[in-house]
């Protein structure tokens, strides 16, 4: 190998070797010396080349816990589920939603219709749908406050009423008052004064806003079959009958002759009751006027109950040869004039004969061959009657002779005599 004889170039080569082996000395040094932890750095240094723990790591070290979740595993999901694809059902997930929104309102109808009386009510609390469709199974309401009727609000609720009684709704009164009037249709309230006197503390709805009550709820109510009103006039009655063809049965209070009028127009009327007069409430006449009115119109009633009703022979016999369906017939507290129970035979079909609360049953009876007989009869009732007047008591036995029946009841007189005579009318 051939030396080198440049000196220069020789010179430089050693200087580049120690430049080099320089740099590598203080590369090492910077290595050794940049590192170095100093005692007084609050911060530690940072550890290079040092990889932190993964999940994976940790999981795949600890097989204790891996084999845990591997057998809760097994045990959350059956095999079958596990081997079965899932399957997609037909009922959406409501969740919270009310599951009923499914159904149509005829068959919550009919599912409603099937609840007992008693569990009706506290179903119609469970929502607002509810309590409507409730309100469509109501058939038969009791207004004991009249603003119901007067601002449609008995229609709204109940739509498909058929029996409305208007009666206590229809009674203006201190309802404060701790003393009440029992009659059989309602209940007033009584004041009592110092001197222990007692008087009825009541007022009527006036008649021309009874008769707006009855136009709209003859309107709101087409299906209407009985209706119960005190105080209304003959236009209230007419716009009743116009609306409701099906009204069967009708009880009229405080009613009059004129009031009688409006009733012609209720064609299919079967059930009447008239209430003329209540003593310490009310009083109106019923004469041989509107008994005659009565016949004329209401030719198929079936049965017919007067109640503080006047008359005579003539109001009763018309009622007799137009009303050839009349099966029963009733008076309480009766005003009749004497001579009117031989009116009684013209009544061919009538099988039951009532008295109730009736203070005498005729005045003058009259000639045994005018009284005549109910040759259809079976039952006659007395019911709280004054009996002691035998010659009336024997006159009537006597027009009710074909009766297989007799009733007594809470009524007074009655003695030896007048069970001999009852044992003649029921032979």
């Amino acid at each position: 190998m051939q030396k080198e004889n440049n000196p220069r170039r020789r010179m430089f080569k050693m200087r580049f070797r120690r430049s080099e082996s320089e740099k590598a000395e203080e590369d090492k040094e910077h290595e050794t010396t940049a590192f170095k932890p100093d005692p007084r750095s609050p911060l530690r240094p940072l550890k290079l080349n040092r990889r932190s723990a993964s999940w994976s790591d940790t999981w795949l070290k600890n097989t204790t816990s891996l084999k845990n979740v591997v057998m809760a595993m097994h045990l959350g999901s059956p095999r079958e589920s596990r081997l079965k694809p899932p399957q997609k059902t037909l009922v959406p997930e409501l969740g919270n939603s009310d599951r009923t929104a499914q159904l149509s309102d005829q068959i919550l109808l009919k599912i409603l219709g099937k609840l007992p009386e008693m569990d009706r009510k506290p179903s119609s609390m469970v929502c607002k749908r509810w309590l409507s469709l409730q309100g469509r199974l109501v058939r038969s309401a009791k207004v004991k406050d009249w603003s119901f009727v007067e601002s449609g609000r008995v229609i709204s609720r109940f739509p498909n009423l058929t029996q409305v009684d208007l009666v206590p709704g229809s009674l203006i009164s201190d309802r404060n008052s701790g003393i009440l009037l029992n009659n059989c249709a309602f209940s007033v309230p009584v004041a009592c004064s110092g001197h222990r006197v007692f008087e009825v503390d009541c007022d009527l709805v006036p008649g021309e806003v009874v008769d707006r009550g009855l136009s709209e709820l003859g309107s709101g109510c087409p299906n209407l079959k009985k209706l119960v009103v005190i105080g209304a006039s003959e236009l209230g009655l007419l716009s009743v009958a116009e609306e409701c063809p099906t009204l069967q049965e009708l009880e009229l209070h405080k009613c009059n002759d004129n009031l009688l009028r409006g009733i012609a127009a209720c064609e299919n009327l079967q059930v009447l009751k008239l209430v003329a007069n209540v003593e310490g409430l009310y009083g109106s006449v019923v004469s041989d006027i509107g008994l005659t009115i009565l016949a004329q119109g209401c030719t198929r009633l079936v049965k017919l109950e007067l109640s503080g009703c006047e008359g005579s022979f003539d109001g009763i016999k018309a009622i007799g040869q137009c009303c050839q369906m009349l099966e029963e017939l009733s008076f309480c507290d009766h005003r009749m004039d004497g001579g009117w129970l031989a009116a009684l035979s013209y009544c061919k079909n009538l099988k039951t004969l009532r008295f109730q609360s009736c203070k005498r049953i005729e005045v003058v009876p009259g000639p045994d061959e005018y009284l005549g007989a109910c040759p259809a009869l079976e039952n006659l009732h007395l019911q709280k009657c004054q009996l002691r007047d035998k010659g009336s008591v024997r006159a009537l036995f006597m027009v009710c002779a074909a009766a297989k029946e007799i009733l007594f009841q809470d009524s007074w007189g009655l003695d030896n005599d007048m069970f001999r005579l009852a044992s003649f009318a029921g032979g």
